[in-house]
């Protein structure tokens, strides 16, 4: 959409309390399904601290709960966030971010700054000019005023209850698939039946993200390569950890991408196994 276009279909004033930038960037979007995380690619359309609108090449569900990786600018990190898809039109996607920190929407502001976005802005038609009304002192419009505002004030009240109640539905729902998947981890962690070389099971790496940089470690100037011990479910998820060395912060961060890492199955005799393997993620600035 560009700057200063009508929105089509509404005639009424803008919803938004923050502005919009017009940034396009490719992003991925990560969604877990049936216990495996499908990644969808895609470009943004704008972004804001609330939300992201994307081109996907592919069609989301509405409600579902996603993780977003977009990089808005080759000089800093990638934005990665969790969100919840709001609507899906077509190929595209509007999301609303999930828990995003101070310094995200920082980011997300320096991006704007550094890139020169422009902003995106809703017009609103200019009110018509009120009629004046016969009776002088004006008596006969303070009713319809008075009751104009009690039903904003109704509106108002019922909109607040709304997101109230969507909002709890949304946490309740991202700690519900988090829950699944410490559940899925912890009765797939059978014990494991070949203990897998790191060069080996790297050929078998299909889905691999990257982690994030923490920003506590980032102003500590923390860096290094972080070795975790690894079990490989018989269908390639990662189903526990542990790391072997390394920063409590750093090992966190990385215990936090590997999670969502997917191997092809490593095979025993022909049938699929259990396997442990050791990695190894690197923090530098």
């Amino acid at each position: 959409m560009a700057a200063g276009a009508q929105v089509r279909g509404w005639t009424g004033p803008s919803r938004r309390r923050v502005p919009r930038f017009l940034l396009q960037a490719p992003l991925d979007v990560t969604v877990l399904r049936s216990g495996i995380p499908d990644t969808v690619p895609g470009r943004s359309v704008n972004v804001c601290e609330r939300g992201i609108s994307a081109m996907l090449a592919g069609e989301l569900v509405p409600g579902e709960a996603v993780g977003i990786e977009v990089r808005l600018s080759q000089a800093m990190d990638a934005l990665r966030a969790r969100a919840l898809v709001r609507h899906q039109d077509k190929l595209r996607c509007g999301l609303e971010f999930v828990g995003l920190s101070v310094e995200q929407r920082a980011a997300i502001r320096e991006w704007a700054k550094e890139s020169k976005a422009e902003t995106e802005i809703i017009a609103s038609p200019t009110p018509a000019p009120e009629k004046k009304g016969t009776d002088p002192g004006g008596s006969s419009r303070r009713p319809k005023k008075r009751r104009r505002w009690v039903g904003w004030a109704l509106f108002l009240i019922l909109v607040a209850a709304a997101a109230g109640v969507a909002w709890w539905r949304w946490n309740r729902g991202w700690d519900e698939l988090e829950s699944e998947l410490k559940n899925r981890q912890v009765s797939s962690a059978d014990k494991p039946q070949a203990q897998v070389p790191a060069e080996v099971m790297e050929k078998l790496l299909v889905h691999k993200v990257e982690p994030t940089y923490p920003p506590e470690a980032r102003k500590e100037n923390l860096q290094g390569i972080i070795a975790l011990d690894i079990v490989v479910g018989r269908d390639g998820s990662v189903v526990s950890m542990h790391a072997l060395n390394g920063p409590e912060v750093l090992a966190r961060a990385a215990m936090d991408a590997l999670r969502w890492w997917k191997f092809e199955p490593y095979r025993v005799n022909g049938e699929p196994a259990v396997v442990e393997t050791t990695v190894a993620v690197e923090f530098k600035r």
